[in-house]
């Protein structure tokens, strides 16, 4: 009876029998029950009930997507850890993580890199700037908005469920069959894995909805699209690839799962299925993903790249025709990716011709950063470190990923450490450096103060060093013939390199270090480092044309776009006249109410998923019910919109336009231009 009621749910789920995973997660019960008990003792409860976990507000979502992407940074980054320090270890030797252990390991490193790190990362950046350099109030759909993260947030917790109930996938990061089949995968890992990604996945399809339509329907007064900043167009680019490609990941492991749940043979090897059918779709969504991600990266760098060199960004239209151009090209390389499955010469001649082009339009923006750099004012700031490591860094993951789309090289350094490098060398160098820079530069827009300068370039040359250290020596001992994902190894000449890896490793924890110390330092120090006219890097977009943080309506009254770098202009003519521009009339702004939709419907979503996942069929029902229920009653509310009134607005534009006209008469007292001058 209790095995109908539980389904496949018991006492053998938890690992007793292996402490690694046990006191790990026991130690993150401990913290999060301790931080929760913290929270509630001081009150807070309330607060962030009100303040952020029902707020709609395109900012706030856009904090928790970012936040979210560290706190799994810190998860994933210790598998890494684990792997390296493994390895390691494992010269002639057993190592101490077993083989199905070790499998694991590297499954969720993957997977929470890529669907829980960069991804929310780069998401949540678009949602915080997106709106405020379009010069508009929130996204098209702000509950909508909210509903998208939590589910995101809610596969992120079934994948740290799977720590201590359970298992997660032994497959790798992508859950390839025959193996991820019910054959060969009988335990409940693949089905974590793949419920995890379908709950998740659905939030990232309905953000890509949202940013897409934000940005081609919602601009301010005098936005044309060519009028538009860079990151804009990458997110829209980048967003377009999520509404295209998304579907695709979803229909995939939609399959996968009816292959494991209902008995089909879509990707069984035998009764009609084909597993070569799953590497097509699977790839025809993977190789987009890169550029989802990497596409945001590339805005980021424009913006911060011309910020910090106090010019223009250089051939504004190529950059926007190379954003198109990846965003095109993205599907026509997909193949790439198993070049040794037997396509054939033709079509492996076809795709890899195509690998390369793709990088033409990469090549395009890298000499215009450089070209914007060329004659301008630097100031080497934390952010603009991160993006010119990213120049040099990415450089090289380019040249190599030019010679892994040549296919008989390919055929050499297929499922080497090779690849593994190259990868790396893109993502980190590429996503997450670039995740780094718009983290420290938007930062004080979020939170209305700086963060530690010092502590930043600690970081930032720690984790260069040690993606150096880390990632080359992968280089060198993928073309000696190591292949990837292996649990030890007995090739002496191996060893040394993996050594120095793991040294890496290390080196990139105490970047992560200082990155903790550089947070904590600054929110104690935040009364001496706060900026109060908004404005802190004498910026060039619209998003620093407002108080930081911004209000909950960002704008008093939506600009008037009038030239390519909007805010920009506006500083000219203030400092040209020597004077603020004439006080707006004020009116009453309406803004959405909060809504626990989006925190209700992940609850659901994560009852449902784990039912799923043990089969227990009756609280996935409930959990189902639940969810329709919490959409029935947002549809039915009678009041969607809460309004500002027009003497409050009024104080808090007064307030910043003070700290402007100050940043002016110091602008006309010391030189002609400065941080902070006015509007």
């Amino acid at each position: 009876m209790e095995h109908d009621v539980f389904g496949k749910l018991t006492w053998d789920a938890i690992p007793f029998d292996q402490p690694i995973p046990l006191i790990t997660g026991a130690v993150v019960i401990v913290m999060l029950v301790g931080v929760l008990a913290w929270v509630a003792l001081k009150g807070y409860i309330p607060y962030l009930w009100q303040e952020w976990i029902t707020s709609v507000d395109h900012k706030r979502i856009g904090i928790m997507y970012c936040t979210l992407a560290l706190v799994m940074l810190l998860r994933g980054f210790s598998d890494a850890l684990m792997m390296r320090t493994q390895q390691a270890l494992a010269f002639r030797a057993p190592g101490y993580l077993p083989p199905e252990h070790y499998d694991q390991v590297f499954s969720a490193h993957g997977t929470i890199m890529i669907f829980f790190v960069a991804m929310p990362f780069v998401v949540g950046l678009m949602n915080f700037v997106v709106p405020l350099q379009l010069g508009v109030r929130d996204v098209a759909f702000p509950t909508l908005n909210s509903v998208s993260f939590w589910l995101t947030a809610a596969g992120a917790l079934l994948v740290n469920i799977s720590l201590v109930v359970g298992e997660f996938a032994r497959t790798g990061w992508l859950p390839f069959p025959p193996l991820s089949e019910l054959t060969y995968s009988p335990g409940v890992g693949v089905d974590y894995y793949l419920w995890s990604l379908q709950i998740s996945g659905i939030g990232t399809l309905m953000a890509g909805i949202n940013m897409v339509t934000t940005i081609l329907k919602m601009r301010a007064p005098g936005m044309s699209y060519t009028r538009m900043p860079v990151f804009c167009w990458t997110s829209l680019a980048s967003n377009l690839l999520i509404v295209v490609s998304f579907p695709i990941l979803t229909a995939t492991l939609a399959m996968l799962l009816l292959d494991r749940y209902v008995g089909f043979h879509f990707f069984t090897n035998e009764a009609g299925g084909n597993p070569m059918v799953f590497m097509n779709l699977i790839w025809a969504w993977g190789h987009p993903e890169v550029y989802i991600l990497v596409l945001p990266a590339f805005g980021v760098y424009s913006e911060v790249v011309s910020t910090f060199s106090g010019k223009p960004l250089f051939g504004y239209r190529s950059m926007v025709a190379a954003t198109m151009a990846i965003c095109l090209l993205s599907f026509l390389v997909w193949l790439h990716h198993f070049f040794t499955m037997g396509p054939g010469g033709d079509v492996n001649a076809f795709f890899g011709i195509m690998s390369m082009i793709i990088a033409i339009p990469t090549g395009v923006k890298l000499f215009n950063w450089l070209f914007t750099l060329y004659g301008g004012r630097i100031r080497f700031t934390s952010p603009m470190m991160w993006s010119v490591g990213f120049m040099v860094t990415f450089a090289i993951g380019g040249m190599t990923g030019v010679l892994l789309a040549v296919p008989p090289a390919d055929f050499v350094l297929h499922n080497s450490l090779f690849l593994v490098a190259h990868f790396h060398n893109v993502i980190i160098g590429g996503v997450l450096f670039g995740a780094f820079a718009g983290y420290t530069y938007w930062f004080p827009k979020a939170f209305g103060f700086s963060l530690d300068e010092r502590l930043g370039r600690c970081a930032f040359w720690c984790w260069l060093g040690g993606f150096y250290l880390t990632f080359m020596p992968l280089y060198v001992v993928g073309l000696l013939g190591m292949t990837r994902r292996m649990q030890h190894f007995d090739q002496p000449e191996w060893y040394p390199w993996i050594l120095a890896s793991g040294v890496g490793a290390l080196l990139i924890a105490v970047g992560i270090a200082f990155q903790v110390a550089q947070l904590t330092v600054s929110i104690r120090t935040r009364t001496r480092r706060t900026e109060p006219t908004g404005d802190p890097w004498d910026g060039r977009t619209l998003e620093w044309a407002t108080a930081s943080p911004p209000p909950s309506y960002n704008f008093a009254v939506l600009p008037n776009v009038e030239g390519l770098e909007a805010y920009w202009g506006m500083k000219e003519r203030a400092l040209e006249h020597l004077s603020l521009s004439a006080e707006p009339q004020y009116e009453a702004i309406e803004v959405p109410r909060n809504s626990p939709t989006g925190f209700i419907t992940a609850f659901f979503a994560v009852v449902t998923g784990f039912a799923l996942i043990w089969h227990i069929w009756w609280l996935v029902i409930l959990g189902l019910v639940g969810a329709y229920a919490t959409f029935v009653f947002f549809a039915w509310r009678d009041v969607a919109e809460t309004e500002i009134p027009a003497e409050e607005v009024a104080r808090q534009d007064r307030a910043n336009r003070a700290a402007r006209l100050l940043a002016l008469q110091a602008a006309k007292r010391d030189r002609p231009l400065r941080e902070g001058v006015p509007a």
